[in-house]
């Protein structure tokens, strides 16, 4: 997910897609960097970023409801 990404122009079917898109890739990676050394060591904390970004805006939506 690029920087200038802006999750709150996303309607929340796409958060929820973007949220599970995100989970599996974080699985994938996890699973990658058991077998062998993976390209980027620090995808899994990027994932994880994302992941906590689209949290964030869910949460800040629900407070507004």
């Amino acid at each position: 997910m690029a920087k200038n990404m802006k999750l709150t122009e996303k309607n929340e079917a796409e958060l929820t897609a973007m949220l599970k898109e995100k989970r599996e890739e974080l699985r994938g990676l996890r699973f990658a960097a058991a077998g062998a050394r993976p390209k980027d060591s620090n995808a899994p904390a990027k994932s994880r970023r994302d992941i906590a970004r689209i949290l964030t805006e869910q949460g800040n939506r629900a407070k507004k409801a």
